[in-house]
């Protein structure tokens, strides 16, 4: 398994691989910024480790009439969704040790746990609204 790169020619993919209630762990990076490029290798050995979650590269900038303004502070960025919610949003150290462990502690939540933490903050429920790919790809 390898992650989807998004870009015009796969937005059709990408959002049927998000389609359903499997779990999404996109980053969120740069062409210019040398830690983003550093990191794909590390993100591409993650999704490997998690063959049954779908994995997506998107260039925010390159990208950005695909997905629209997604405020990312600083790179790399993680966006970690189920279905129609969004569990984690936020710059993440380019460890893959760090985010293995974010993987597979978001994954471990029941359903009730993760809708119940979608709801628990104002950052959170801003993530649920501003977020959600699924709904980023579909809107045009």
């Amino acid at each position: 398994m390898h992650s989807l790169t998004l870009d015009p020619t796969t937005r059709d993919t990408v959002a049927a691989a998000l389609d359903g209630d499997a779990w999404t762990v996109a980053c969120l990076c740069a062409a210019w910024c040398g830690t983003c490029s550093s990191y794909r290798a590390t993100f591409e050995g993650l999704a490997a480790r998690h063959p049954d979650k779908h994995f997506v590269w998107i260039d925010i900038e390159d990208q950005a009439d695909l997905i629209g303004d997604l405020d990312v502070d600083n790179f790399p960025t993680l966006l970690l969704q189920r279905g129609d919610t969004v569990a984690f949003f936020g710059t993440m150290l380019p460890d893959g040790a760090v985010a293995d462990r974010l993987v597979q502690a978001q994954a471990a939540l029941s359903d009730e746990e993760l809708a119940r933490l979608a709801q628990s903050s104002e950052e959170r429920r801003g993530w649920q609204r501003d977020c959600n790919l699924r709904t980023l790809l579909t809107t045009d």
